[in-house]
């Protein structure tokens, strides 16, 4: 049944403007964050060529049922990017940063992600991300100093609760090995595992790890962290010794696999109890492979998403708002609705936040709606004179002054 053009599509969620205080609020704070720690800000298209976005891991389930495929009028076939750490690849290549000097260091606010899936609370169609991508360092401080980042920013957003959760899932050298000890442990189960865990066994038994249905099975499966080689197991206890010093707290999770196939190493994720079954509001790890794999150099590589949805739900239960909004410094009043206009457009140029009544209501109403707003000032226009009667609204002292003194007056009283 098609939905009425009056609705918005299923999945997707309006911004209204008494909601978008709270939207300003964690994007200034996710720059601020980014920017401290030498990030620099990239933004990518909306859409990306289909080959792409796929070669992030045909056995996800991202990939073969979320993504929004489609052609253009042109035939070349296009996919809605599902998350962000593939396009930033694709633009940093292109854009010749990966050839220069290293590390690269890039940040993504509010960037648009979309998964065809059925929408739950904290799990939307269209939703917003914050991430970081650092590429051209190997050792484990580039995987903490993006945990840290991440904790810090949780942290100054007003999150209180957060687990933090690391693993490490190994490399191509020791990950074979582990492959082959799930394919056994699991083996015998096959008949008792959903029928997603029984197509997983046999395409990426990582996968089987982070299933919701065969959790209990899981709980007994092998650890990677058993498996890992020599350098794997070094990085591993880098990172965890980097997170100490840095006195933040975290918990080993030997289930924690992640959603792409990209991922090698370290993975990490943040999670917040309080908004029900889809408690992770982010998290990432390293992809040494990926550039390559796309075409680029032979480049490590970490990053971080984070799920602006979830972390607005996270933070209205710990009861934190948004910014103010920019009060009323004048409100212009009187049957003069042109000179009102005018005397509008002189005080916005000054700099100050200015209203006027474009609907021709009586004088009382507008000075209801004068407070409605929260007008510092009122300038009533129209009266026997010339004179512009300017009336503090909150001292109620009132005072006549040429049209061209208003301006002049409100900045000796400090505009609001």
């Amino acid at each position: 049944m098609a939905e009425p053009v009056s609705t918005r599509p299923r999945g997707t969620e309006d911004v209204l403007p008494d909601e978008t205080p709270r939207w300003r609020r964690v994007e200034r704070i996710a720059r601020e964050s980014a920017a401290r720690a030498g990030f620099g800000e990239i933004r990518t298209p909306t859409f990306e060529h289909t080959e792409l976005i796929h070669r992030i891991g045909d056995s996800t389930d991202v990939v073969q049922k979320e993504t929004y495929d489609f052609s253009d009028r042109g035939g070349r076939s296009l996919t809605l990017r599902p998350e962000g750490t593939a396009p930033v690849v694709r633009a940093c290549m292109q854009g010749g940063l990966l050839g220069g000097a290293l590390p690269i260091k890039v940040f993504y606010v509010t960037l648009s992600a979309f998964r065809y899936e059925r929408p739950q609370a904290g799990r939307l169609r269209e939703h917003h991300q914050f991430g970081c991508e650092c590429f051209g360092v190997a050792g484990p401080v580039a995987d903490a100093e993006l945990i840290v980042l991440m904790a810090d920013f949780l942290a100054a957003a007003g999150i209180r609760s957060a687990v933090v959760r690391i693993n490490s899932i190994g490399c191509d050298r020791c990950r074979p090995r582990y492959r082959e000890a799930l394919l056994e442990y699991y083996r015998e189960r096959l008949p008792d595992l959903c029928a997603d865990c029984r197509r997983r066994w046999g395409q990426n038994p990582l996968r089987l790890l982070d299933c919701k249905v065969d959790r209990p099975a899981a709980l007994g499966a092998p650890r990677s962290v058993d498996h890992l080689c020599p350098e794997c197991a070094e990085h591993f206890a880098g990172l965890r010794t980097l997170l100490d010093r840095a006195h933040l707290s975290y918990e080993p999770d030997p289930l924690l696999v992640r959603g792409f196939d990209y991922y090698t190493r370290t993975v990490f994720e943040f999670a917040h109890a309080g908004i029900g079954a889809q408690a992770a509001l982010g998290g990432g790890g390293r992809y040494d492979s990926l550039v390559a794999s796309l075409g680029g150099p032979q480049l490590p590589a970490a990053g971080f998403g984070l799920g602006m949805e979830r972390l607005l739900a996270a933070l209205e239960l710990e009861g934190v708002g948004g910014e103010p909004r920019a009060g009323c410094d004048l409100f212009v009043a009187g049957e003069d609705a042109a000179g009102a206009f005018d005397l509008c457009v002189q005080a916005r140029r000054s700099g100050l936040v200015a209203e006027f009544d474009p609907l021709g209501r009586s004088l009382k109403a507008q000075f209801r709606h004068a407070d409605r707003l929260g007008a510092r000032h009122v300038a009533v226009l129209g009266g026997p004179s010339r004179a512009v009667s300017l009336r503090d609204m909150r001292t109620h002292q009132q005072r006549d002054l040429a049209p061209e003194d208003i301006l002049r007056a409100l900045a000796d009283a400090g505009g609001a």
